[in-house]
């Protein structure tokens, strides 16, 4: 699903559809994209303090949806996220 999501996403961006919110965000910026992201991530925490799974999982979903926007935009892309958490599996490297 995030790999079908995230080729959406660089589709809007190579040919922008009028009131998609995928190109707003990234109409308005880097800047914008990353305040979204804050402000998900804060609402992912509020939701796994005290609102239950159902809202952690919607928050974590909208995390990784302007997480995928941000890495569109740098012109990176998920693969380049799941090299590096292969590399740090193989190496041993944990967070």
């Amino acid at each position: 699903m995030l790999d079908e999501l995230f080729r959406i996403i660089e589709d809007r961006k190579a040919n922008p559809v009028a009131g998609s919110y995928t190109n707003s965000l990234l109409s308005a910026g880097e800047d914008e994209i990353l305040k979204k992201i804050g402000e998900e991530a804060v609402e992912v925490i509020l939701a796994a303090k005290a609102q239950g799974n159902l809202r952690l999982v919607e928050e974590l979903a909208d995390l990784y949806y302007h997480s995928l926007v941000l890495l569109a935009a740098r012109e990176l892309s998920l693969a380049d996220v799941e090299a590096e958490l292969a590399r740090r599996h193989l190496s041993g490297s944990r967070r």
